[in-house]
């Protein structure tokens, strides 16, 4: 049952477990979806003024420049349910189907009305999802055991009721923005992929394994937004949303790949690629594995290869050859850190009008990983690091091929990480380079690389004028050429994920706007009732180009 009181009540749109106390008429007047209007105190609207104010100057760009496709925008990641919050609290209207979940087993009964409240019958199965009519009311669920035959209950009747029904969070969606001037936002098909062929897009997202996502290390979002039943689903929703051709993701769970994301992303049309960690972690309750997984699209990409580096094997490999063997034990508790990487060769099914000869097979090659966490162990970070470009090398040299490195590389701009993916080197007095009780990283020289990375996102700075791109230069380091954050907790803020390509084969068309500190809304971090990472999603668009002759 709904439990509908005489009384019209409406949440707070930042607050949705209380009740609102006041509209924004501005919001009225702009016909922003109702409930994002609401708010549960002065002090609450006030707040959230400076993330509320952009829907506000959203509305009124999409009125005077772009008309209806600014709608489009606005809905694009609003397709599994999200649209409740588009619909007035003012009650229902609606005829209510009552087999909402599995089949209903007997026929529907009419409302009850008791002391002020009515209680509408909305469902008669075993399942019942909330729909638009239920926000800002209690439900009531009522479960007794029925004789099949004779359609009478058995039993004592139980009963569970809920508090009130909040609507889904809607996150800011987050554009392309085209780092050539050209906005290509007006390129989209039907699909929502560029229309040009010789483009593909590419996502890089941890997506944070519930394995870590502990009350206690985000006492700060609501438990609900952290439970895995509420979060893979909303995962789900962002990353189909993003129509990506390629998914780098990171810290995806085994059982979550085998269970959902897997299975999920099959249904739109994704193959999928896995390699699990080398070890479980203790949950407090059971045992599980996370990894990293690579989404393709089975329409725009071919699978040719897998290779899967396990860095235990390859510190095994070091030790036995370089490290004595009574320091071996030592030199083995450090290294092995159970991390990998997995690397897939695609070939592209669309044509590509850059390419030297017609015809030529047109192969991708993408690197997916995740490296060491611990900041206490730079000489660790950099050697999982230089032996996945080694190993890429190697690749490289055998097959004159377009690369990918994506990842969260738990490095900050400006380590010794960093600058060796983007640099290509690591000066010798680099202060990360004092950690390396092994002696690993001797000499300096060795630290090395000959593939040309440079980062994707680094383009909104080196890139000249063109629409939006001195906002997301406001939300990029001058110093580093690197975005602000990525990763947004109340302990860290700062950015360990990256999207490198190899710049004498691939150009980046466009980027996934950045989020900044507003988006975030004032006072909060990550994971959050609307995005349900610590991390945040990076995705560009590459084209590739001819590649020069040697």
């Amino acid at each position: 049952y709904r439990i509908q009181s005489d009384r019209k009540v409406a949440v707070c749109s930042v607050h949705p477990s209380e009740q609102a106390t006041l509209q924004c008429l501005g919001c009225v007047k702009a016909k922003i979806p109702v409930a994002k209007s609401y708010h549960c105190s002065p002090r609450c609207f006030s707040d959230a003024w400076q993330h509320h104010r952009i829907l506000h100057e959203r509305a009124a760009s999409a009125v005077n420049e772009n008309g209806a496709e600014e709608e489009e925008l606005f809905g694009r990641f609003n397709s599994s349910g999200s649209g409740a919050s588009n619909t007035s609290l003012s009650g229902s209207t609606s005829s209510v189907s009552l087999s909402n979940g599995s089949a209903p087993l007997y026929p529907a009964t009419v409302t009850e009305r008791s002391g002020g409240e009515t209680w509408f019958e909305v469902g008669r199965s075993k399942t019942y999802t909330p729909t638009a009519d239920d926000i800002g009311h209690v439900l009531k669920f009522e479960c007794v055991s029925i004789d099949a035959e004779k359609k009478l209950p058995v039993g004592h009747v139980n009963t569970i009721m809920t508090s009130r029904v909040i609507p889904p969070p809607t996150p800011s969606p987050r554009r392309l923005v085209p780092v050539s001037g050209v906005d290509v936002m007006g390129n989209l098909d039907l699909d929502g992929r560029t229309a040009s062929s010789g483009t593909f897009t590419v996502l890089s997202y941890n997506i944070l394994s519930d394995v870590y996502a502990s009350n206690e290390l985000y006492s700060y979002c609501p438990s609900w937004a952290l439970s895995w039943a509420y979060r893979r689903q909303n995962l789900l929703r962002e990353i189909v949303g993003y129509r990506a051709d390629i998914l780098c993701l990171q810290e995806v769970q085994n059982d979550h790949f085998e269970e959902f994301f897997a299975p999920e992303l099959e249904k739109h049309g994704y193959q999928a690629l896995y390699k699990k960690k080398t070890n479980e972690v203790y949950s407090g309750t059971a045992y599980a594995v996370d990894g990293c997984a690579t989404f393709f699209r089975r329409d725009r990409f071919s699978h040719v290869k897998k290779y899967e580096v396990e860095f235990n094997k390859a510190a095994q490999s070091l030790t036995d050859a370089l490290v004595p063997t009574a320091q071996k034990k030592t030199a083995l508790n450090r290294l092995l850190k159970d991390n990998v990487a997995l690397i897939a060769v695609l070939e592209a099914k669309f044509s590509n009008h850059g390419a030297d000869t017609p015809g030529k097979r047109q192969l991708l090659c993408v690197a997916n990983t995740h490296v060491n966490v611990h900041q206490d162990l730079k000489d660790v970070k950099l050697w999982q690091v230089h032996t996945l470009l080694k190993g890429l090398e190697k690749i490289a040299v055998s097959a004159d091929i377009p690369m990918l490195v994506c990842g969260d590389f738990n490095s900050v701009p400006g380590s010794a990480p960093h600058a060796l993916l983007a640099l290509g080197k690591v000066d010798p007095l680099h202060p990360d380079l004092t950690v390396d009780p092994l002696q690993i990283l001797r000499p300096a020289s060795k630290l090395t690389h000959q593939l040309p990375l440079v980062s994707a996102y680094s383009s909104f700075a080196r890139m000249g004028v063109g629409v939006g791109l001195e906002q997301q230069r406001r939300r990029m380091d001058p110093a580093t050429n690197e975005p602000l954050f990525t990763n947004c907790t109340r302990d860290f803020i700062g950015t360990n994920d990256y999207i490198f390509y190899t710049a004498d084969s691939l150009t980046v068309e466009s980027l996934l706007e950045l989020l900044d500190e507003e988006s975030l809304r004032k006072d909060t971090a990550l994971p959050s009732p609307e995005w349900s990472s610590d991390h945040i999603a990076l995705l560009a668009e590459f084209r590739c180009m001819p590649r020069t002759r040697r």
